[in-house]
């Protein structure tokens, strides 16, 4: 496999105390049917766990699935530690119960695309498979 043929690797995160993983792991098992390399983490990480994780794992994607409310704190944290890291390149996506005002301030703050609630998984493999194509080829 060449470079540009790499499959994509994304760590599927559940961060905080929030203990509704279903949509988490729809979305990694959605990954994998897709080809991507997927890395679930399990509940209840903090973003110190996720970047640690992401940086040893060496992941093109990291994607949080957030219930708790918590999105405006999480997402923000774990984007800083990652360019901390110096693994800025990585891109944080995920979803949750996030309005829609909050996505804007998100992605303004460096997040990636969010989803909500209903959204299809293929929208989500897309948006990565957009996001690695784009990356690759710079």
């Amino acid at each position: 496999m060449t470079d540009s043929q790499r499959r994509v690797r994304v760590l599927v995160a559940k961060p905080g105390l929030d203990g509704h993983d279903r949509g988490a792991k729809v979305i990694a098992s959605a990954f994998r049917d897709a080809g991507f390399e997927v890395i679930y983490t399990g509940l209840h990480q903090t973003p110190e766990m996720i970047v640690s994780a992401a940086v040893q794992e060496d992941v093109d994607v990291v994607a949080m699935s957030v219930l708790s409310g918590a999105h405006m704190t999480l997402f923000p944290r774990v984007k800083e530690l990652l360019d901390e890291a110096g693994a800025d390149h990585v891109l944080v996506t995920g979803g949750g119960i996030i309005p829609e005002a909050d996505m804007e301030a998100l992605e303004a703050r460096g997040v990636g695309r969010l989803f909500g609630p209903g959204t299809r998984t293929t929208d989500a493999i897309a948006y990565v498979k957009e996001w690695f194509a784009q990356r690759e080829t710079v």
